[in-house]
C-alpha cells in the first residue's frame, strides 16, 4: 500500500476514534453534556445573540437525564439543544466516573444573571413566561430584575401548567429577544421547543430561579453551592415540600448513581 495513502487512512481512523470516545465523555445516561468552561458558555452565548435564529439552552441536572430515561420526546429536545450546561455535582460527579475531568458546573440560577447582563449591555428586550403556580409574580420578577438592570426592557405572560402549551405556539416577537421561562422541566423546554422564532435568539427555562431573584426563596450560602450541597440547604428552606424535596434528592443522588453505574 501507498505510504501516503496509508497515512490517511490511520489519520482517518484515529479521528474516527476521538470523535466516538470525545462523544461517549459528553453523554450521561444518552443525554449530551456540552463540556465547556465557563469562557466559552458565555461566548457561545454572546455569539447565539448574533445571529439571526432561534437558539435553546439547558441547564441540565440528574434530574433532568432521568427524565430523559422515560420521556423519549424530552431526550430529544435535550440532545438537540444548541447548548447544554452541566447544572448540578451529580453530572460532574458522572463525568469523573465516565473517566473525564467536567470544566465548568454552571447553576441556571448563576446563568440568568450574566445573560441579564449581557441583555442589559446589548440593549436586548427580554419575554418572560411566568408559572401561574409559581411563587412569584410576572409583576414580581420583572420588579426584581428591573433592580438590577433599570433600562431592561421586559415583557411576558403567565400561564397555569395545567393548560395545553401547544396552544401557544409560535409567540410573536417584533424585535430579537431573550426568552426565560419557569414552568419546571419538562415543561419549561417543551414549551420554549414549540416557539422556534427567527426573533427569538435566546430561550431557556430556568426553574425556581424566579424565585431566588424576587427573593421568595433563599439560595444556599455560597460555600455549600460550591461544595454541591445546595439540595441539603434546600430541604429545610422549603419545609412545607420537604417530602417532595427529599424524593426528588434521593433520585438525583441514588437513583441517577445507580443508572449510571449499570450502563457505563
Amino acid at each position: 500500500m501507498n505510504i501516503s495513502l496509508l497515512r490517511v487512512v490511520l489519520c482517518n481512523n484515529f479521528l474516527f476514534l476521538f470523535m466516538i470516545n470525545n462523544n461517549f465523555k459528553n453523554n450521561v445516561l444518552g443525554v449530551r453534556i456540552d463540556n465547556l468552561s465557563y469562557a466559552e458558555i458565555i461566548k457561545k452565548i454572546k455569539k447565539f445573540l448574533t445571529d439571526s435564529h432561534f437558539h435553546q439552552i439547558v441547564t441540565v441536572n440528574p434530574e433532568f437525564v432521568l427524565e430523559a430515561q422515560k420521556n423519549y420526546p424530552f431526550k430529544q429536545i435535550l440532545n438537540q439543544s444548541n447548548l447544554n450546561i452541566a447544572d448540578g455535582v451529580g453530572i460532574k460527579l458522572a463525568f469523573y466516573y465516565l473517566g473525564t475531568k467536567l470544566k465548568q458546573r454552571l447553576a441556571g440560577a448563576d446563568l440568568i444573571i450574566e445573560i441579564l447582563r449581557i441583555a442589559s449591555v446589548k440593549k436586548i428586550p427580554l419575554f418572560l413566561v411566568i408559572n401561574q403556580e409559581g411563587l412569584s409574580s410576572f409583576k414580581e420578577t420583572r420588579s426584581a430584575i428591573l433592580r438590577l438592570y433599570p433600562q431592561l426592557k421586559i415583557n411576558g405572560i403567565t400561564i397555569s401548567k395545567k393548560t395545553d402549551l401547544s396552544l401557544y405556539k409560535k409567540l410573536s416577537f417584533s424585535l430579537p429577544t431573550i426568552l426565560f421561562c419557569n414552568l419546571g422541566a419538562p415543561d419549561q423546554e417543551f414549551f420554549i421547543n414549540f416557539q422556534k422564532n427567527a426573533k427569538l435568539r435566546l430561550a431557556m427555562g430556568v426553574g425556581g430561579s424566579f424565585d431566588f431573584l424576587t427573593g421568595k426563596v433563599k439560595r444556599a450560602p455560597i460555600f455549600m453551592r460550591q461544595i454541591g450541597l445546595e439540595w441539603c440547604w434546600r430541604i429545610f428552606q422549603q419545609k412545607q415540600n420537604c417530602w417532595k424535596r427529599i424524593k426528588r434528592v434521593f433520585n438525583a443522588v441514588i437513583v441517577f448513581s445507580i443508572k449510571l453505574f449499570f450502563k457505563r
